[in-house]
Order: structure tokens, then sequence, then C-alpha cells
């Protein structure tokens, strides 16, 4: 089996980025790639149970470290059963939040120290890294507003816990990105705001390069 790719889609709540994500994967199934689709957290069972602690907002507030931890061992969970045997196999594997959120949030936003984050992310993740990061990058308040109303008509607010932080919160998550961006850009491709169809051409532009198989247009 060939090495696989791994992509992942980072963003602030309500960035859009469910949607990318389906457009990728149903153009490179189409194209002839095996593609594996999860998120964090979750992904697998004990990633699952994580998640229902992270995102209900009856768990309250938790110590940022707590948070760390929890979001941490989701990950290692789901690299452990789901990507690296996934990329094993020569998948694409396509994530819905991955370490890059773990340093937007618990350490730009929540002030948590930088230099351990991405220590214990190291030792998280063992190596596995994405190929290229994709960042949909949006109005902090669009979204939010994006992100309840679509909680709202799924009836999934029991997920809404950062959705209740304020803007300030989610402005220095976005900051966040946008420094991680800065300091890696050969990998963390930030793509602009604009229609669902803009936004695809984007996203399919930044990894064309990883599959010679995909149609951008």
């Amino acid at each position: 089996m060939g090495k696989g790719v791994f992509v992942t889609f980072e963003g602030v709540e309500g960035s859009g980025k469910s949607t990318q994500i389906r457009l990728l994967a149903d153009a490179l199934k189409k194209a002839g790639y095996t593609v594996t689709v999860t998120r964090e957290p979750g992904g697998t069972a004990p990633g699952e149970a994580l998640r229902k602690i992270a995102l209900d907002p009856h768990t309250g507030e938790l110590d940022p470290m707590t948070e760390l931890l929890i979001f941490s061992a989701a990950r290692r969970e789901l690299i452990s059963r789901v990507i690296a045997p996934a990329l094993k196999e020569g998948h694409v594997v396509l994530l819905d939040r991955f370490a890059d959120s773990t340093t937007a949030y618990q350490g730009y936003a929540r002030g948590l120290n930088l230099a351990m984050i991405e220590q214990l992310n190291r030792t998280v993740t063992e190596g596995v890294w994405p190929e290229r990061t994709i960042v949909l990058d949006v109005d902090v308040e669009e979204g939010l507003t994006r992100s309840v109303t679509r909680m709202a008509m799924e009836g999934s607010t029991t997920e809404a816990r950062f959705e209740g932080e304020g803007l300030d919160f989610h402005g220095r998550v976005r900051d966040g990105y946008l420094q991680i961006a800065k300091k890696d850009p050969q990998r963390v491709k930030i793509i602009k705001p604009g229609t669902v169809e803009d936004i695809r051409r984007a996203v399919f532009s930044s990894v064309a390069d990883l599959f010679p198989q995909l149609t951008v247009d």
C-alpha cells in the first residue's frame, strides 16, 4: 500500500468545515481515492464519550488544563484506532479539527503555555501530522450565529459549550489560527470567506498538489 494523505480542516465555530469536507471527500472518491472522514473529538467510542464531556454545556466550566487533556486523550484514541491505520492502508484522511484546534483554543484563547501544548501535541501524535491544514476564516460573530442557528435547527444544542463563550474568546481563537498559519505557511492555508462555491474552489486549489487526479473546477 502507498502512503496515505492526511488533511485537516480548522476554523472558528460556524466556519463551514463540515460542508467543505463533504465536498472534498465526494470529489476525491469520484477521482478514485479511498477516503476516510472523521472528526475531533470523536471518531471512536472513547472519543465520542469524551466529546460529550468536552462540548456539552451541562458539563459547565472546566479547568483549562483538564479541557486540554480531554481533547488530547480523544486525539490519541483517534490516531491509534482510525487515523494511523487508515494512512497505513493508503487512504486519504480528512479530519474535522486536530492539534491546531488545541493550540488555538486552549493555547491562544485559554492562555495555556504554547510551548507546553506543542510538546504535548508531539507526544500524543507521535509523528502523525497533516500534510495540509485548511483554515476556513470567517467573522467570529457571523460564525457563532451560523453555528447556534444550525444546532437549534438540528436539535443538537448538547454540543454548544464553546458557543457560550464570548466574542473576545472566539476572536482570540481566530487570531490563534492566523498565527499558526503565519508560522507554518507551507502546511496551513487560510481560506477567506465567500460563497460555498468560492470556498470550494479555494480549498480544492490548496490541496491540488497532493491529489493529481482531483479536478479543481
